[in-house]
């Protein structure tokens, strides 16, 4: 199978990297494995001195293997930033925040994307598309612009305006669906036979975790091979939990980082809160406890956050046990106090980073946050991506894939 080639995080079933698939036909997550004895070779802290400042410094532990189906756009290597005056009102030893909002298109969404369609491009794949709430249309967009890869993205129809006035500048088919992310999903899987399209969502394919993943090795490299105590990052499909956990997997496996692994806490918005969810009825059933929550409407506002159906939520609080970590909601007003904390300290927080504050917040309340605790938290949008204005237009707002492809002919 070469180098790299992708394993089944439930069954261990193998199958190349070609494959392209993000799922097994048990229903576990494929995720790429690689050669660790080979790669600690040329993975070192010394020769990553000498490398590019971004994403791609990390190649021996990322699956594309052709150096000229890099498509970049300058992602990754992004700010970490100290909060010295956030830390003298809370009861921790340090606060830093990730900056994801300083990539290409504005959010950690460059990651994936950049890695997602290298590898369309090293297989010579030449259409594209992908459900999102917002972030990840741009980026896709964005990515297959570079690329030469016709892209085509479908949003909710309360995306916010500016990040769909992004996906047309871009040049990508972009479609305004009558539903929620998951609705525009189906409308991607439906059209994929005959559209000959490459669904890049959520775990659809191997690459967008891959990239997201680089935000681990980073934060390691940044923080001198010790890792923080806490992370609080703000959770939807969750490709970026995996992400950031199988760095810190890879890393410790081979021999570059040691000592505890951080508590990791994801962070969502009261209205849509899976992952929240499933991990109190885990841990209720764990103390012989009862815990069925109930089916409620979605009612969060337009963010990455809101997934309700994630497409693996068993693997995400898998993650968060193993990382002696939580998931904890936060109603929409905190987060909007926490975005404006934010912008009085000069960092421009979407709702998705506001959130983290939030929700570190909550835990400081909670006594969950330790006087030692070194905690990072991740910004992974700008502000700017959400400013309101008018929907642009022409746009098609559509309930189905039939309804659609009515409107191509």
């Amino acid at each position: 199978m070469g180098d790299c080639w992708l394993k089944c995080n439930l069954c261990a079933k193998t199958a190349p990297l070609d494959t392209m698939k993000g799922k097994c036909e048990c229903g576990g997550t494929l995720l790429v494995e690689y050669d660790l004895e080979k790669v600690k070779t040329t993975f070192t802290p010394e020769n990553l001195q000498h490398r590019l400042h971004n994403m791609w410094r990390y190649h021996d532990l990322l699956p594309v293997r052709n150096e000229a189906s890099r498509i970049s756009l300058g992602e990754g290597c992004t700010p970490l930033l100290r909060m010295n005056a956030a830390e003298a009102h809370l009861p921790l030893k340090e606060l830093w925040i990730k900056r994801e909002d300083q990539n290409p298109t504005g959010s950690f969404k460059a990651r994936g994307m950049s890695m997602a369609v290298s590898l369309l491009h090293e297989r010579g794949i030449s259409k594209a598309a992908v459900n999102s709430n917002g972030n990840a249309a741009s980026a896709l967009a964005a990515y297959a612009a570079r690329a030469g890869i016709e892209a085509y993205v479908f949003v909710p129809m309360d995306c916010p305006p500016l990040i769909v006035e992004e996906c047309m500048q871009y040049g990508a088919h972009t479609c305004l669906v009558d539903g929620l992310i998951h609705d525009a999903g189906r409308i991607v899987e439906e059209g994929k036979a005959e559209q000959h399209w490459f669904n890049v969502g959520t775990l659809k394919e191997p690459g967008r975790v891959e990239g997201k993943k680089t935000m681990g090795l980073e934060l390691a490299e940044q923080f001198g091979w010790r890792l923080p105590d806490v992370i609080v990052y703000p959770t939807g499909g969750g490709s970026g939990v995996i992400g950031i956990w199988k760095a810190f997997r890879e890393l410790r496996e081979m021999g570059l980082i040691q000592g505890e692994v951080p508590r990791f806490v994801s962070v969502q918005e009261e209205g849509c809160k899976p992952i929240v969810d499933h991990f109190e009825e885990l841990a209720a059933v764990r103390h012989g406890r009862v815990h069925s929550p109930a089916e409620s409407e979605v009612t969060s506002k337009p963010t990455g956050m809101r997934v309700p159906s994630p497409p693996d939520p068993q693997l995400l609080v898998s993650i968060l046990r193993e990382m002696n970590g939580t998931a904890v909601a936060v109603t929409s007003e905190e987060i909007e106090d926490a975005a404006k904390r934010l912008g009085a300290w000069g960092i421009s927080a979407a709702p998705e980073g506001a959130a983290t504050w939030a929700g570190l917040i909550r835990l400081c309340d909670e006594g969950s946050i330790h006087s030692e605790d070194r905690v990072v938290l991740f910004n992974t949008a700008h502000a700017l991506k959400y400013l309101q204005v008018s929907t642009p237009n022409p746009m098609h707002i559509v309930k189905d894939y039939p309804e659609w492809r009515t409107l191509i002919r």
